[in-house]
């Protein structure tokens, strides 16, 4: 599944988290190692950027944290990141340069790049959203099958047993997810895909693809 691979989805050097890629082959591989991975690297921040609140969240002292933002570690945001108004941050979570975080969001074991937008009412869990990806208002990851067996991925006839139980979405670079969308356990949306509004999403999208139902998925020209 070459369209699942992380080279092949992610610009690394638009994330803090690197290094968190650097031995797997599929993005999926690194949501158990993200919780150690923030409190080794929250440690060797440099303290004139990053301010340590409580234990095992650090924050750039030029990003924008509203004040009724629940922020719970492990936790870094990023430099010039937003975190908006009751944002829900429940931990295991890295927040890009510049990205948005925003009203009602909750965020959970995730990895968002550089520039990601999730800025109104959204759920993103267990997922890794790239470079300038954007979720439209009230789209969600769902991340956890209602039969509550371990997460598939599925590219047509080709399979991958990833032994998660809980798995949201891989979304590559610059993925537009259209509002109200659900994606859901298990889904890969290649780089430069668009969404449509009020999609149920699962399996692999290939990159540059406009999703617009499970029938009906056509390459951008």
């Amino acid at each position: 599944m070459k369209n699942c691979e992380i080279v092949n989805m992610y610009t690394l050097s638009e994330t803090i988290a690197a290094d968190l890629f650097a031995d797997v082959i599929y993005p999926w591989e690194v949501l158990p190692k993200i919780s150690e991975f923030i409190s080794e690297l929250g440690r060797t921040l440099d303290p004139e950027k990053y301010e340590q609140r409580g234990e095992n969240i650090w924050i750039a002292r030029n990003a924008k944290v509203a004040p009724t933002a629940f922020l719970n570690g492990p936790l870094i945001i990023d430099e010039e990141a937003e975190i908006r108004h009751c944002a829900f941050i429940r931990g295991n979570a890295i927040v890009g340069k510049g990205a948005v975080v925003g009203n009602s969001t909750e965020l959970k074991n995730v990895v968002l790049f550089n520039k990601v937008q999730v800025p109104h009412y959204n759920y993103v869990g267990d997922s890794i959203l790239g470079y300038k990806s954007h979720m439209g208002a009230g789209s969600i990851t769902s991340n956890v099958k209602s039969d509550k067996t371990l997460v598939v991925v599925k590219d047509g006839r080709e399979e991958i047993a990833t032994g998660l139980k809980k798995f949201g979405a891989m979304l590559g670079d610059e993925v537009e997810v259209g509002c109200n969308s659900v994606l859901n356990p298990g889904t890969v949306v290649g780089k430069e895909s668009n969404i449509y509004p009020l999609s149920m999403v699962r399996g692999v999208i290939l990159a540059r693809s406009i999703y617009k139902n499970k029938n009906e998925i056509v390459e951008k020209q």
